[in-house]
């Protein structure tokens, strides 16, 4: 019995293994973040909000992140305490706060929740980055991108839930993404043990680690060139969805909610997926600031060429849509892996909350632009605007190429 229960403590032990149940909680807890967006016209009716008003469904999400972003890096909690049960903790708040939206009447009540579910979230998605990271010393690009493939289907998850369950009631996909999420916690609780480089954490509160992230020329270099990638990311995650149901409109008059639904599910979470994980492949065999420049240039470009298919061609758009979805988060692994390489070693959890909470704050602005942009230049030129991202993370990564400690990255395959 001993020799059977050391045998299943080394299985779990296996960083692949350990890969998995971190994978796999994080696409069960991130289905939190979009499940106000995938019924986000049910709960438009029942709160009374008009389209414009809608965005903050999400924008709700992205605010309550920002929020727990800054105060954990602010408190480097993911450096003080043990990563597994910050993550289980977070999760499990999480869950119980977004299915509080069940019995919520008004919209100011709704959206505080749905702020408080991207607070949780804040000890979610960062640590389990970090938890990645003290599993894979090298190799991070693929395991980071099998992780942040989790994270994109986790956050299409809705999608898929709404076109499966289409004549269900808005308030059972809300229980079952916080079950999801509830079970997420659990896995990394129980199923998942310390890793063995977890050596050690800050006993105290210090603003010097704060400090010592932002000093870090090659860390912000990394962050400079994530935050034009969130520029782009979430507002277009946010909003393919309406755009793909109204160019059906446009040209067929109708539109299938179903449709639409699984179209959502496999630009955002199928392409994402392969995205993520091939651009950690790419990434680990011929460098990331490679990866993370030819990622924003595709993406950039399909942004600029989308909306001109608009009313015109569903076939070229759904084309330009699917690759648009692979590379617009193959980089996003990256940016992670490559802020973990440059930083110090005990300063990495709270670089990467730093770097999220300021690039999900950039996520809010372009999220509640591009609605006000589409009801004045129509969805032919509303996208267009998230190219700017990409193009000024294109120079911030070519600087990162140049730096002196661009030979950490990557095993300097630079």
């Amino acid at each position: 019995m001993d020799m059977q229960r050391e045998m299943t403590q080394e299985i779990r032990r296996h960083p692949f293994v350990a890969l998995g149940l971190i994978s796999v909680a994080e696409l069960f807890t991130l289905s939190l973040w979009f499940s106000g967006s995938a019924i986000a016209h049910q709960l438009e009716q029942y709160w009374s909000l008009n389209p414009l008003m809608g965005g903050w469904i999400t924008g709700a999400v992205q605010i309550g992140f920002v929020v727990g972003a800054l105060i954990s890096s602010f408190l480097s909690l993911a450096d003080r305490y043990n990563p597994r049960k910050l993550f289980a903790a977070a999760a499990v708040l999480g869950a119980v706060v977004n299915v509080l939206i069940i019995v919520s009447h008004n919209a100011i009540f709704g959206l505080i929740l749905r702020f408080l579910t991207g607070v949780m979230l804040a000890g979610v998605y960062p640590v389990a980055v970090k938890l990645v990271s003290l599993w894979f010393p090298k190799g991070r690009g693929v395991a980071i991108g099998i992780l942040i493939a989790a994270l994109t289907m986790g956050s299409a998850l809705p999608h898929l839930v709404v076109a499966i369950l289409p004549e269900f009631p808005w308030r059972i996909i809300v229980i079952v993404n916080s079950i999801l999420a509830l079970i997420g916690a659990g896995i990394v609780y129980f199923g998942l043990p310390d890793a063995r480089q977890d050596n050690g954490r800050i006993e105290s509160l210090s603003l010097h680690v704060l400090g010592a992230v932002v000093r870090n020329r090659a860390v912000m270099l990394a962050n400079y060139g994530y935050f034009g990638h969130m520029w782009e990311l979430y507002a277009m995650w946010t909003w393919i969805p309406a755009f793909l149901g109204a160019n059906l409109r446009a040209l067929h008059q109708t539109q299938s909610v179903v449709l639409t639904s699984v179209l959502s599910f496999v630009v955002i979470g199928v392409s994402g997926a392969v995205g993520s994980w091939f651009g950690g492949w790419f990434a680990d065999r011929f460098g990331r600031t490679t990866s993370t420049i030819l990622s924003m240039a595709v993406s950039g470009s399909c942004a600029l060429l989308i909306g001109l298919t608009y009313g015109r061609s569903y076939e070229l758009m759904l084309l330009i849509a699917v690759v648009w979805g692979v590379f617009v988060i193959a980089d996003s692994a990256q940016f992670s892996a490559a802020t973990t390489e440059v930083s110090d070693p005990d300063c990495v959890g709270t670089a990467l909350t730093f770097q999220m909470a300021i690039g999900f704050f950039i996520t809010n602005l372009s999220i509640n632009l591009i609605p006000v942009l589409e009801s004045r230049i129509g969805w032919n030129w509303a996208f267009a605007t998230l190219a700017v991202g990409p193009a000024l993370g294109i120079v911030a990564m070519a600087r990162l190429r140049r730096h002196p400690d661009a030979v950490k990255i990557a095993n300097g395959k630079r």
